[in-house]
This record gives structure tokens, C-alpha cells and sequence, in this order.
């Protein structure tokens, strides 16, 4: 439950409070120069404190590198990493200790286990994140070397508002409120081969949905035409196709680039929607830990307003993540075992 992929994989550890979030990689090629820098970069895209519409929680996420590199070459040996949590403080939640947020995962997590961090969202805190972007940072240099892919995520809409600066506007706003507010985060990969992805179970978008459905605060995925498509006939939804320059070439891309499960070629596209972050400032009716109706007064601490503007490196880190593992599955069947 905290390992993704089949060929290349990630285990992620750690809590949103404790010393450090971290995890390790294993089945990254060997003997690949990574940029390291540009792994730093992607977490520094998605660390919190970094403007005034994100958290005020301020954490450098510097990279730790414990095994499998020497030097910038990669030696096909598990990737162990860390990021240390400077800027911890559990003081914040003492509130929440006795009794659970709406809309958060702390009353899921009492029951299923009997326990859970006393500080912060543990787990179910994005934070935990962090190991993804790594893992995604690391991925896209290879997807980018092998077939020129390049992956690219937006914000589409925040609150229902499309034009940057309302959306700025809107986050502002809800933060200056004590609220939240959620949007839709739409992702492109250009440069896409055919090939990638695998029948019925293994599907590309499948595990696409799995992987953006794992992160934090999310309710939503469509690939494609998504829901709208269902207002189509056949005549208007289907991809017409010719050959152009030699080469295959849609009409349109209402499938988003994928076809029974296998990527066409296409530029791969979809969305992922994200709800309002439960940690708000207002009072809410919840129930305590000991079964009793109670209000839950603002807990303070920090907290972002919405979740989006971080959500961007991470929903490109997972992206990247599951095309490499699908990218080692397609060269592993391409191998000759009859020779």
C-alpha cells in the first residue's frame, strides 16, 4: 500500500511532523547521468512557503541522496532518499487530537488502525508527496532522453475561474477567509510513442487514474473527452485517422491518447480534480474521539488555501513515473526470448 509500480517503483515513508518524509527507487536504469538540480527544482515547485498563496510553513526540502548513485550516475541499485522536516510544529494540533477534522482522513484512519499521528495528517498529509516528485523528477529525464516526451501540467480551473488572475483572486480570497477552495488541474504529454500501456488490467489510463487518485485532496480523473464525450454520437467522437509525411495523424483526440488501454501516439492529456482543503479556520460540528457531537473551533496553524498551485510538480511527477514503468514493461516484451 505504499509501493507504486510493477518494473520501476517507489516506496514512500515517512510523516507530515516526524524527523523526515522520504522512500526509496528501485528498477532505475543503470548508469543514467541525472541532473540532480533539476530533481531539486521540481521539489522546490512543490514546497510549501513559497508564495503568498501557499501554506506560510516554510521547509527548504533539500534533497539527501543515501544510495545508488555515484556521483550523477545512477548504478541500477535502489535509489534511498530523504528530505528532513525543519519547520515542524505539532502544538498546532492539539485540537485535532481529540477530535476529527470534516472532510479530513483523521476519523477514517482512527478507525481503521485504533491510532494515528498525534501530529499533523501523518500519512494522509501531503507531504508525503515528496517522495513522488522525486521519484517522477527522476523518471521524466529518462522518458525525456529515450523518447523526447515532455509533460506539462496547468491549472485549469481554481473555484470555477479559468483566467489566472481570478484564480489568484479566488485563492486569496478563501485564505483572507480562513476557507479553502478547489479546481481542476489538466496534464499534457507531448512526444507520446505507441505503444505504452497494457490490456484490460494494466490499461495506461487506468493506471493513470490509479496513480492521480492516490494523491492527496483528489476526487476526480478524466482522460480525454471525459464526461462530455457521453454528449457525442460515434460519428463525432471517433478519431479519424490518415496517414500524413508518412506518418500516422489524428483528426482529433477526443480518445486523449490512448486506445483499448495502449497509447497511440497522440499527445496524451487528461484531468485531475481536486477538492477544497479540509483544514479550514471556521467552526465546524464534528464528533470527539470519545463518541461525543462537539464543535470544532480553528485549529490555527498553517495550512494551504488551495491545493493546486503545489499539486502541479506532483501530478507531472506521477505522471512521469507510471510512463517509465509502462516504457520498461514495452521494452522487457520487446525482447526476442527465442533467440
Amino acid at each position: 500500500m505504499n509501493t507504486l509500480g510493477t518494473l520501476y517503483r517507489l516506496t514512500s515513508f515517512g510523516e507530515s511532523h516526524g524527523v523526515s518524509v522520504g522512500g526509496v527507487i528501485d528498477g532505475f536504469p543503470a548508469n543514467v547521468a541525472i541532473d540532480l538540480e533539476a530533481v531539486q527544482d521540481a521539489l522546490n515547485r512543490r514546497k510549501p512557503g513559497q508564495s503568498e498563496l501557499t501554506t506560510d510553513r516554510e521547509e527548504p526540502d533539500s534533497l539527501h541522496i543515501v544510495s545508488g548513485m555515484e556521483g550523477e550516475m545512477t548504478l541500477g541499485t535502489p535509489i534511498a532518499f530523504f528530505v528532513q522536516n525543519k519547520n515542524t510544529n505539532p502544538k498546532d494540533y492539539k485540537t485535532v487530537q481529540k477530535a476529527f477534522r470534516p472532510g479530513h482522513a483523521d476519523f477514517t484512519y482512527e478507525q481503521k488502525y485504533g491510532i494515528q499521528a498525534s501530529s499533523g495528517g501523518g500519512r494522509a498529509s501531503a507531504r508525503e508527496t515528496i517522495a513522488r516528485v522525486v521519484s517522477g523528477a527522476f523518471a521524466a529525464q529518462v522518458l525525456r532522453k529515450w523518447y523526447g516526451i515532455e509533460i506539462t501540467a496547468h491549472m485549469q480551473e481554481v473555484a470555477g475561474k479559468t483566467a489566472p488572475e481570478a484564480q489568484t483572486e479566488a485563492i486569496l480570497s478563501a485564505k483572507a477567509g480562513g476557507d479553502s477552495v478547489g479546481g481542476i488541474i489538466t496534464c499534457t504529454v507531448k512526444n507520446m510513442p505507441v505503444g505504452l500501456g497494457v490490456p484490460v488490467f494494466d490499461r495506461l489510463e487506468a493506471d493513470l487514474a490509479k496513480g492521480m487518485l492516490s494523491i492527496p485532496a483528489t476526487k476526480g480523473f478524466e482522460i480525454g473527452s471525459g464526461f462530455a464525450g457521453t454528449h457525442l454520437r460515434g460519428s463525432q467522437h471517433n478519431d479519424q485517422m490518415q496517414i500524413k509525411n508518412g506518418t500516422v495523424s489524428f483528426e482529433t483526440n477526443n480518445a486523449g491518447g490512448v486506445l483499448g488501454g495502449i497509447s497511440n501516439g497522440a499527445d496524451l492529456f487528461f484531468r485531475v480534480a481536486f477538492k477544497p482543503v479540509s483544514t479550514i479556520q471556521t467552526a465546524q460540528k464534528t464528533i470527539s474521539k470519545k463518541g461525543e457531537n462537539v464543535m470544532l473551533q480553528p485549529i490555527g496553524g498553517r495550512h494551504d488555501p488551495c491545493v493546486l498551485p503545489r499539486a502541479l510538480p506532483i501530478v507531472e511527477g506521477m505522471t512521469a513515473h507510471i510512463l517509465l514503468d509502462h516504457a520498461l514493461r514495452q521494452k522487457a516484451s520487446e525482447n526476442n526470448w527465442n533467440s
